[in-house]
Order: structure tokens, then sequence, then C-alpha cells
């Protein structure tokens, strides 16, 4: 049975960056494809991201069997680690990887992650 989990990221991104190439990033490394008929096949995942200067700081709600939650935190990782994706526009958005760990769902994103659970 699936649970929700948490994983918090932060990155270095300058101000033009495209915010939702990180989240891009996130979907093409679980998923294989950002654009693919749900659901996603490892962990239906949700990335919000919050920019203070060239800090963003991204929460990423998932879920998985608690037996891959450790596989889908290190994809996270891996993914944001790699510092930049083109779209399919052509646009290029880089970062610099800073940190990431295990995060607590907080109450507000109870709903959000039930519907994540149960898809």
């Amino acid at each position: 049975m699936r649970g929700a989990f948490v994983h918090q990221s932060t990155v270095e991104m300058e101000a033009d960056g495209d915010l939702d190439a990180l989240g891009a990033a996130v979907t093409l490394e679980l998923c294989g494809s950002w654009d693919h008929p749900p659901p996603c096949p490892l962990a239906p995942h949700h990335t919000r991201h919050e920019r203070n200067g060239d800090t963003v700081s991204l929460r990423i709600i998932f879920a998985t069997e608690p037996a891959n939650e450790a596989v889908v935190r290190s994809r996270i990782d891996s993914a944001l680690r790699q510092g930049s994706l083109t779209g399919p526009d052509g646009r290029t958005s880089r970062w610099t990887f800073l940190s990431s760990g295990a995060g607590e769902l907080d109450p507000s994103e109870a709903a959000h992650a039930r519907r994540l659970t149960d898809s």
C-alpha cells in the first residue's frame, strides 16, 4: 500500500531561470517523460517551489510503496543534481543543487497526499 512522503530540496537559480524546469526535471527522472498519461509509474508526485532571491526551495510530495521511498528520494536528488534542463521550447534552465532531505507532511497537504496515494 502506498504511503505519502515529502522531500525538500534547495537549489540556487538565477532570477530569469524557469522555476517549472525544476519540477520537469523531477518528473523526467521519476516518469521517463514530463508529458505522459497518468498515473506516474513509480511515484505520483507534486512539486511546489518558492523563490527567495536566487535560492529556490522545493517541496515534493510523492506517493509510493514504503520499499520504494529511498529509490524515489535518490532519483529526485539525481534530477536536481544534474543542474540543468532543456525544455521542449529549446530553452535551457540552469541551477546549482544545494541540499535535500526528508520533510514532514503538513496538515494542509493531507487531501493532496490522499489523491496521490489513491492514483
